[in-house]
């Protein structure tokens, strides 16, 4: 990189970290306002948090090299989260918000009992760790090692020092107030590179939709595929719609690293519009993330000889100078963002479903001090975790096993918890401690062999893709759950208060407030993504 370059994103780092921590020097650090920012958020930070926080340098990375390798397809992760995105916002929010809950552990505890408040909170703390941090810095170090030449282990230990400074200073509002401005920079990077690979189609003779498709794989450019046209990652149509939504209601619906920006909202509207806006900016990747790397494989595909190498190749083939400077910010923003959220949830999960459980009388200052202690000791968790990013074929799929594993149980629970009176305490820890240990040996079973390079067990001998794996898995969770259930003594009238009294009600239970509904909006989203898939099925 050029010295301009360098200096664009030095005066980047130093300036996410003074105004993380700028933003909290007047603030009292109760728990409530390190953990929730004094519940204080509004829509539009809400939306943009919640995008900034899911958009990571794996997406980056993985989103092109997905692109460059299997085309469009890879796309539907992000608009099946829109459709995901609107359950959170009709269907969970007001829950959420009306039980003034500062955990998801503590609405589990709240709609079934104590014990599956303690297991989610393991389960999410093992998720934020082997998925949110430790691949986001796995990642992150890959890219600078292309750009700056350093170890991976060396970009790793950097990376977590500058993001864990202002999110163990400044808590949640630090951590929502970068996110805001990080979303601005990451959107602005990745419009510029699409911009600069389309510009240059013409030098290799490509000036028209006709002429891409002629020198692009079969299907590269098709969202919607058969089974037969799925390749290698298995993502024919009905594995993407009936497998996205069980990992998309444990991540956008119940995985405290995501959803806490709607427990820290400061009215239900806002709780409930945020994540609509969120859905409607997670349309942009498919056409600034994945298509890029459609356009890499046309513009260099002869220089890429690794898929993961698809967006550094973009970047140092196709950015002038300082361009690549504002880029690389872009890429530290996805990078520093979903770290941060992550690290927060997780000392906010220690120390108020945990530490202050286990001694009620413990001081706030006391419980910021263990969140702040327990923020350290996971990042040094991470950084193990993160070396060994690559015995995984594709960072972006790497997440995605490791979810197809969690999800399940979790999905299961808070699903039927919201539309089943029936659901009880017994049933819900049974199947979190069953899904989760089924989830563990069926990602044992795929990724054990993958160290001795043999194949895997269930994807590639018993030809069971991971998001077939995730709906099979969800299939025997409800089962288990609802046979428990029907086992055991029903759950009492107060457990009840957070359950919709029919499968409908989150639609009728309000009048209709025109164009200050949030029904309207999140009608519009689901318009627009059905529009979106028609056109490009």
């Amino acid at each position: 990189m050029e010295n301009i370059d360098l200096a664009i994103i030095v005066v980047y780092l130093i300036g996410i970290v003074a105004l993380g921590i700028y933003t909290t020097r007047k603030t009292k650090m109760t728990s409530d306002n390190y953990f929730l920012a004094g519940r204080s958020l509004n829509w539009i930070v809400i939306g943009a948090a919640l995008f900034a926080s899911n958009i990571s340098t794996i997406h980056l990375v993985g989103l092109a090299a997905s692109g460059f390798e299997d085309g469009l397809v890879w796309g539907n992760f992000e608009w099946m989260a829109s459709i995901v995105l609107i359950f959170l916002g009709l269907i969970f929010a007001p829950f959420y918000f009306k039980s003034r809950i500062s955990t998801l552990p503590e609405f589990l505890e709240k709609r079934y009992g104590s014990s599956s408040r303690s297991f989610l909170a393991f389960m999410a703390i093992i998720g934020a760790l082997f998925v949110h941090i430790g691949m986001s810095l796995y990642a992150g170090a890959i890219v600078f090692k292309s750009f700056f030449g350093i170890d991976v282990f060396v970009s790793i230990l950097i990376i977590s020092v500058i993001t864990a400074t202002y999110t163990i200073l400044g808590g949640l509002k630090a951590v929502v107030v970068t996110e805001t401005v990080q979303t601005v920079v990451l959107i602005v990077g990745a419009v510029i590179l699409t911009i600069f690979a389309i510009n240059e189609l013409p030098e290799v003779g490509i000036n028209s939709l006709a002429d891409l498709k002629e020198n692009i794989k079969p299907d590269q450019l098709s969202m919607l595929r058969s089974g037969d046209n799925a390749g290698n990652s298995g993502l024919s149509w009905y594995a993407i719609f009936l497998g996205y939504p069980i990992l998309g209601l444990w991540y956008w619906c119940s995985d405290q690293t995501i959803v806490q920006r709607v427990l820290a909202a400061k009215s239900e509207d806002d709780a409930q519009k945020g994540p609509i806006f969120a859905g409607f900016l997670k349309i942009l990747p498919v056409f600034i993330m994945v298509l890029p790397g459609v356009l890499g494989y046309v513009l260099f595909k002869d220089k890429i000889t690794d898929s993961n190498e698809t967006l550094p190749v973009l970047i140092n083939e196709l950015l002038p100078i300082g361009i690549k400077g504002i880029f690389a910010a872009a890429l530290l923003s996805a990078l520093m963002s979903t770290i941060a959220a992550a690290l927060n949830s997780c000392s906010t999960l220690v120390a108020i479903d945990i530490a202050k459980r286990i001694k009620p009388s413990l001081s706030d200052k006391k419980q910021v001090q263990i969140g702040k202690y327990v923020a350290v000791v996971v990042m040094i968790l991470a950084i193990a975790w993160s070396t060994q990013g690559g015995r995984f074929n594709s960072i972006f799929e790497a997440i995605n096993k490791i979810a197809a594993a969690l999800a399940p149980p979790i999905a299961t629970v808070f699903l039927f918890g919201v539309f089943s009176k029936r659901g009880t305490k017994e049933a819900s820890l049974v199947t979190l401690i069953f899904g989760f240990l089924l989830g563990i040996a069926a990602f044992s079973a795929d990724f054990i062999p993958t160290l001795s390079e043999q194949p895997s067990i269930i994807t590639d001998l018993w030809g069971i893709p991971f998001m077939m794996q995730a709906w099979w898995l969800f299939c025997i969770c409800s089962v288990v759950y609802f046979t428990i259930s029907y086992a055991t003594p029903k759950p009492n009238i107060e457990q009840l208060k957070y359950t919709w009294d029919n499968p409908l009600q989150f639609l009728t239970n309000k009048e209709f407030t025109g164009l200050k509904d949030v029904r309207l909006y999140a009608g519009l989203l689901l318009v627009t993504i059905g529009i979106l898939y028609f056109i490009f099925q």
